[in-house]
């Protein structure tokens, strides 16, 4: 799953808001979503991301989502940076 993307990552912007302004300064490879976060927090990441044409990839959990990038609480969103 992209889990293991996020694991293998060099550099990450975790949050929604970081990740909306890495987003809009162009500096994100791809996008990691956890599908059980508010869509209402997501949809403004996910909706600039589609309009640049970043890549979304869809996790299952903010929890493990979290954990994969090295907190020790969930996260809705993930940026993996180039």
């Amino acid at each position: 799953m992209s889990y293991e993307k996020v694991l293998q990552a060099r550099k990450l912007i975790i949050g929604i808001k970081q990740t909306a302004k890495a987003l809009e300064d162009g500096s994100v490879k791809e996008l990691v979503i956890a599908t059980d976060a508010d869509q209402k927090l997501t949809a403004t990441a996910v909706g600039i991301a589609q309009k640049l044409g970043v890549p979304i990839l869809y996790v299952d959990s903010m929890k493990k989502l979290g954990k994969a990038s090295g907190i020790k609480v969930g996260t809705a969103a993930v940026a993996i940076i180039r």
